[in-house]
């Protein structure tokens, strides 16, 4: 089966083309023509009109969304969350945990194996990202502070067994916190710092160990100083740290993106959503890990403390709020939303609309919004 896709604003790393076209067979990329090549015959022709072609976005960081949530554990859950994805471009996702018993974690990561058995509808899932319950207690953010243990490679191998784990978020100044680093390295699993209060030179040693990642970056981690530069300054030196960001402008105000773009590797920053359930829905009362969360403007804060309690985010609007801040090339920007985090976590012939990767792709109006979504070729998404 093949598929044409033609009249394309195409946008893609370090790559831009005005009336570009795409040729797919099966679930692959066989070629990109310029408005002067003549177009291949093809047993499906989806003219796209000008919009931007991009591709799919993979969001390595998110609990829920459309009023579900991962740690639910419910088959529910998961395909509502993955056909979800999709109406914000995402075609690849890493649905994320929370400070929880084993038990319940376990059963969450059953739902993602299930999910995939039966046979995906929505985003791809690559694997699960553990944030927590590695977390130092002082740092919790909106973490349940009933479950936070310390760092342990043999709850992780448990769990993988169920799903893949590719990335753990955790406190590197927590005991053995730079060993478990190589642990996890060791079994292919990314290394992360969060909720964390480490110093510069905790870092260096987890470092020192394998860890180049830091997540919701700036946010429940310790902050910039002359004396001590932290993990907020970790991101800024170390540049081959990659960072997740969070471009809702509430976790990160404008000015604090647009600085963060002037100084760091176009490709190691990773715009993420840190979704939580209410994530495409009204504003209200919601929860999150068992706490309650009250969303007011799209904000989502803990009712307990005023604490922000992950994002309503979605991956469209960070680029479109990046975009307008920073004014940079969006061709520079793509990567961002897919290219470095297939590259971070070896996700093979993903972030790049090119021969021979996947034909995971997604076309935005203008005003970033998703019209189509593609995934290996097929339309799983149209608005």
């Amino acid at each position: 089966m093949s598929l044409l896709l033609k009249n394309c604003h195409l946008i893609s790393p370090e790559f831009e083309l005005q009336n570009g076209a795409i040729l797919i067979e099966g679930k692959m990329i066989k070629q990109i023509y310029t408005a002067e090549d003549t177009l291949p015959a093809a047993d499906e022709v989806i003219d796209v009109k000008g919009a931007m072609t991009v591709p799919g976005f993979i969001d390595v960081h998110c609990h829920g969304k459309s009023g579900f949530d991962f740690c639910d554990a419910t088959d529910e859950a998961m395909e509502s969350m993955g056909i979800d994805k999709l109406k914000e471009g995402v075609t690849s996702y890493l649905p994320t945990t929370l400070t929880l018993p084993e038990d319940v974690l376990a059963a969450s990561l059953q739902t993602a194996a299930n999910y995939t058995a039966k046979g995906v509808k929505g985003a791809k899932l690559p694997g699960v990202h553990l944030e927590g319950p590695f977390i130092n207690p002082k740092c919790l953010g909106a973490q349940n502070p009933d479950y936070v243990r310390e760092p342990d490679i043999e709850m992780v191998r448990r769990l993988s067994k169920i799903y893949p784990v590719k990335k753990v978020s955790y406190a590197v100044e927590m005991p053995h916190g730079a060993e478990f680093a190589a642990e996890l390295q060791s079994e292919g699993i990314q290394a992360s710092c969060a909720h964390s209060a480490a110093k510069y030179s905790e870092f260096k040693a987890a470092y020192a160990h394998g860890l180049k990642s830091l997540t919701h970056y700036c946010n429940q981690m310790t902050p910039l100083h002359h004396r001590d530069i932290g993990l907020v300054g970790a991101g800024l030196l170390d540049q081959d740290v990659f960072i997740e960001m969070i471009c809702d402008k509430l976790h990160l105000c404008p000015d604090m993106i647009k600085l963060i773009f002037s100084l760091k590797r176009m490709d190691r920053i990773q715009l993420i959503t840190d979704a939580m359930r209410a994530a495409g829905m009204p504003d209200g009362e919601s929860s999150l890990g068992g706490l309650a969360v009250i969303v007011k403007d799209g904000a989502a804060r803990l009712a307990s403390n005023g604490a922000l309690a992950g994002s309503t985010l979605q991956i469209c609007d960070a680029l479109r709020n990046v975009y307008e801040i920073t004014g940079l090339p969006l061709k520079e920007l793509i990567k961002t939303t897919s290219l470095n985090q297939a590259e971070a976590l070896g996700l093979e012939k993903l972030g790049k609309i090119a021969p021979g990767y996947y034909a995971d792709i997604v076309v935005l109006n203008d005003n970033f919004k998703v019209s189509k979504a593609f995934v290996d070729g097929e339309l799983r998404y149209q608005n």
